[in-house]
């Protein structure tokens, strides 16, 4: 009779795997690709370093993958919130009140793709490229609404989104080495989306 394993074996595989892919982001920003060995992170996950090798070969694959996980799950949750809402001022409020949600909540998710992916291994270039495409196109695409709906003058909107994803990014950085980032975000929001409203030429 072949060897299967049962539901409480996999749970307790995965949430090793989990354990250790979470700790993983915290010491990737925190240390950076480079200087972030399989030693501390299996060390700080608390998992034996043959767990590690079980789910993957080395550390390169490990952020990869970390990277990919991390963007699909940024993308989506600022996607879905710019969605929930109809008019360019409200998107933008709901988009970038996620964005520092998720930057507040798990800055380790937001240092490892701003900054950690930069330059790290080779393999992640074109990933890196598409996650900022898409982020890009989050903006852009509430853009176009906008001015389809003659709410904002015509303009390049794709040059526009690159602007404001730019400018979005920065001061969420800024945010996470603030003093006081909680305090800090309840102003940056209001602040952005003025600030991209402006940009933007857009008329009630």
């Amino acid at each position: 009779m072949p060897y299967r394993s049962t539901e409480r074996t996999r749970q307790k595989k995965d949430a090793k795997r989990t354990a250790m892919m979470q700790t993983a982001v915290r010491v990737f920003a925190e240390k950076g690709y480079h200087a972030a060995t399989i030693r501390d992170i299996v060390k700080e996950a608390g998992v034996a370093i043959g767990t590690f090798y079980f789910y993957f070969p080395d550390k390169e694959t490990l952020f990869v993958h970390l990277y990919e996980e991390t963007a699909d799950f940024l993308l989506q949750t600022i996607y879905q919130a710019v969605q929930s809402r109809a008019a360019l001022p409200q998107q933008l409020r709901a988009g970038l009140q996620a964005y520092v949600n998720i930057a507040l909540y798990e800055p380790a998710v937001v240092q490892l793709l701003l900054v950690g992916g930069v330059g790290a291994v080779p393999s992640l270039a074109a990933k890196r490229t598409a996650f900022r495409e898409q982020l890009t196109s989050i903006w852009q695409e509430a853009l176009e609404n906008a001015l389809a709906a003659a709410l904002i003058p015509p303009q390049n909107v794709r040059r526009a989104a690159e602007l404001l994803a730019g400018g979005f990014d920065e001061v969420i950085l800024n945010l996470l080495n603030h003093a006081n980032p909680e305090t800090e975000a309840g102003t940056a929001v209001p602040e952005m989306v003025q600030f991209a409203l402006r940009a933007a030429a857009y008329v009630e």
